[in-house]
């Protein structure tokens, strides 16, 4: 019975550890519908089409970029505490990080020295050395762990933001991949070339 207990117990730590690669809580500005876009106070019907026709955003930086030209630095931020296009907590130039709202230089420089990170919980930890943990959960809303291709579990693909039930079994389906090149014509099979590189945005060739 207690090894019984044991096990049940391992195997949902496990499970717990491989679920929630990317953060969740925020509308994402490649998947969130322009309606939606236009109720935000910052946007206007005309912007949220300028958003819409920019996707897709491949960064938070893209994102960004898009929207200099409408909104100033301060409305950016605001905005961003709502709307946003996750980071790759792995790649991120320094720049990209700081477009967190309420980044400071002293915390972007904790996340680059944990790298390279391998999932949501070795986040949770290292940079629950340095705020409390509603911190923590804000800031996990802003990143994502690349996904290794040929080895993340049907539980991790399905947090790629916008991913089905679907796309996973043919991102499963055509494993082992032995290059991005063989993944972009596999899944270009399903997709247009826009999403191809949305989502391969968020996977890794391991």
């Amino acid at each position: 019975m207690i090894i019984r207990t044991f096990l049940v117990l391992a195997i949902a730590f496990a499970s717990s550890q491989a679920l929630a690669q990317a953060g969740a809580g925020l509308d994402d500005a490649n998947l969130v519908s322009a309606e939606t876009l236009a109720g935000h106070a910052l946007l206007d019907e005309q912007l949220a089409d300028t958003i819409v026709r920019a996707r897709p955003f491949l960064t938070a930086a893209d994102l960004d970029s898009a929207l200099s030209n409408a909104l100033n630095e301060e409305d950016r931020q605001a905005l961003y505490a709502s709307v946003f296009r996750q980071i790759n907590l792995n790649t991120a130039a320094r720049e990209e990080i700081m477009l967190i709202p309420g980044m400071s230089a002293r915390m972007a420089h904790e996340f680059e020295e944990y790298r390279p990170y391998t999932s949501l919980e070795q986040f949770r930890r290292e940079i629950g050395k340095y705020v409390d943990d509603d911190e923590v959960a804000r800031l996990e809303q802003y990143v994502f762990v690349p996904l290794g291709l040929n080895s993340a579990s049907e539980d991790d693909l399905m947090t790629i933001p916008g991913m089905t039930p679907k796309m996973v079994h043919e991102f499963e389906e055509y494993r082992p991949y032995a290059s991005m090149e063989q993944f972009r014509r596999e899944i270009g099979k399903y997709v247009d070339d826009d999403e191809v590189a949305r989502l391969e945005s968020y996977v890794t060739l391991d």
